[in-house]
């Protein structure tokens, strides 16, 4: 076999797509998620400081807009990590990133709205797809 069609069939092999990739393509954006994780646990810790002076677009209360926001920040996303009510755990993290770009951060410049862009594409992606194989829910599934 010449050299040009080893190279072939490597650039074959490594470019088509194996039977675990898509599920672990999903696990890998689902871990990219958890760095949410650190904005909810920050907000969870200093609840009592901030959550008086929260924006509130919705006229509810500063202190329920907080504490909506910790719930999905913190609380959603352990529940996305795990893969665990995956599609549930989503709605509200989809709604508060819609809520951060289109209401808080709706006039400001792009940059300012880029990193809640990210983890909305990235929430609606795992919408769309569901957990995968490696997550809870799948192992719900199949008992």
């Amino acid at each position: 076999m010449e050299i040009g069609s080893k190279v072939k069939l490597l650039m074959k092999n490594f470019l088509s797509a194996k039977p675990w990739s898509f599920d672990a393509g999903v696990l890998l954006v689902r871990i990219c998620c958890a760095l949410m994780l650190l904005h909810g646990w920050s907000k969870f810790v200093h609840f009592a400081e901030d959550s008086k002076e929260w924006p509130d677009p919705f006229h509810v209360g500063s202190t329920f807009s907080y504490s909506l926001t910790v719930f999905a920040e913190l609380f959603c996303t352990i529940f996305l990590v795990f893969g665990l009510f995956t599609r549930m755990a989503l709605v509200p993290l989809i709604i508060l990133m819609l809520v951060i770009v289109f209401i808080i951060h709706g006039e400001d410049p792009f940059a300012d709205r880029e990193h809640a862009l990210m983890y909305l594409l990235s929430y609606f992606a795992l919408l769309i797809t569901g957990p995968g194989k490696y997550s809870l829910d799948s192992l719900i599934q199949k008992k």
